[in-house]
């Protein structure tokens, strides 16, 4: 039986340094790398720290950025 498996997209919390300041900005993929491929296009010339899960508590205190999904 073949069935269609599709992956759920998820936010993540991506980390970055951009121009000596460290940032953090909001992005959805299917996978953490997914997230940072996609803040990495969006700011070339950052170094991405870490990638995470998004924390619905955590990140309300301190809200980030976010990268807007393509929809192509």
């Amino acid at each position: 039986v073949v069935t269609n498996l599709r992956r759920a997209i998820m936010q993540f919390t991506v980390g970055l340094k951009l121009n000596g300041r460290a940032q953090h900005v909001t992005a959805e993929g299917h996978d953490a790398l997914a997230a940072a491929q996609r803040v990495k296009i969006e700011h070339p010339d950052a170094s991405i720290t870490y990638v995470r899960p998004m924390n619905r508590r955590g990140d309300a205190r301190h809200p980030a950025a976010s990268i807007e999904p393509d929809l192509n």
